[in-house]
C-alpha cells in the first residue's frame, strides 16, 4: 500500500465496504416508519442494532463475488475508450483473488 497501489487501494476499500453491508441486519418496515419523538429512543448507543458475524466462509463469498463484478463489467467494456477502467477492473479482481489464493495465481 505504501507504493500507492491504486487498484488495491480501491479494491480493498470498496471490499470492506461491501463486508460491512453483508454484516448489517435488516432493518423492519416498522422502524422506516418511525415513532412518535416522545417514544425515541434517547442516549449514547440507543439506537445502536446489533451486526451480523460473517463466517470465514461467508467473507470468501463477499471477497470472490465483489471479484467477479469486476470481471463481469470489465468484459462488458468492450469499446477501445474504456480500455482503461476494464485493465483498473481487471486489477481490481485480480488484487482481491491474490488475497483469497495466494500470490501464485491469477
Amino acid at each position: 500500500m505504501r507504493a500507492r497501489d491504486k487498484a488495491a487501494v480501491s479494491a480493498l476499500r470498496a471490499t470492506l465496504g461491501a463486508l460491512d453491508n453483508a454484516e448489517a441486519v435488516p432493518v423492519d418496515e416498522a422502524e422506516l416508519r418511525g415513532v412518535a419523538l416522545e417514544h425515541s429512543p434517547v442516549g449514547v448507543g440507543a439506537t445502536e442494532a446489533a451486526r451480523r458475524e460473517l463466517s470465514e466462509r461467508g467473507v470468501v463469498d463477499v471477497v470472490r463475488a465483489e471479484a467477479a463484478e469486476r470481471l463481469e463489467i470489465a468484459a462488458q467494456l468492450t469499446a477501445p475508450a474504456h480500455a482503461d477502467r476494464a485493465a483498473q477492473l481487471r486489477a481490481e479482481a485480480a488484487v482481491l483473488l491474490r488475497l483469497l489464493d495466494g500470490p501464485d495465481t491469477v
